[in-house]
């Protein structure tokens, strides 16, 4: 009986280092999912981008999805969104009411986005295509709030799972 107590004991001590080993990571978050969270961009990192646009993008970490190119007119939305959704993901509220707060919170990039495309080479915004997606009629205008929604979540659900911090308080000053 000794011998089975002994290698549950050990069983035990090994389980409990593993556990403890999990939460630690490189960048002091706790969270056992290490490499889930994404940097926020800076303006020195911002800068490195622009400069590497034409480079190919290394491969990202598991789950984490890569930030928009600066030129594109859907990074100043996909910032907003991540910087929101990581700050708000610590509501106790279900994941998809912090992804609405989220998208309300970045509705003015949001319409700035989708200002952009409403050019005269699209007809005002209002061309009608299948979505790529479900197939069923939409708009960019529609494909925008879908973006926007779909990603908000992503981001709440990521920062939760990954116990990643909100931004740093000064750039989130700057989105208010």
């Amino acid at each position: 009986m000794t011998t089975a107590k002994t290698i549950s004991v050990a069983a035990l001590a090994a389980a409990s280092a593993l556990g403890l080993a999990a939460c630690d990571n490189a960048n002091g978050r706790g969270g056992a999912a290490s490499g889930i969270c994404r940097p926020f961009t800076t303006a020195s990192n911002a800068n490195t981008a622009n400069a590497n646009a034409n480079t190919p993008a290394a491969p990202t970490s598991v789950g984490v999805l890569p930030a928009a190119p600066a030129g594109d007119p859907a990074a100043a939305v996909d910032d907003c969104l991540h910087r929101w959704g990581y700050t708000l993901a610590a509501s106790s509220d279900p994941a998809n009411f912090v992804a609405e707060a989220t998208v309300a919170a970045c509705g003015t990039a949001l319409s700035s986005w989708n200002q952009q495309s409403l050019s005269a080479e699209n007809a005002g915004g209002a061309v009608q295509a299948p979505s790529l997606l479900t197939g069923q009629p939409t708009s960019p205008i529609g494909e925008h709030y879908n973006f926007a929604q779909g990603r908000a979540l992503f981001y709440v659900v990521q920062a939760r799972a990954g116990h990643c911090g909100p931004p740093p308080a000064s750039a989130t000053a700057n989105e208010r």
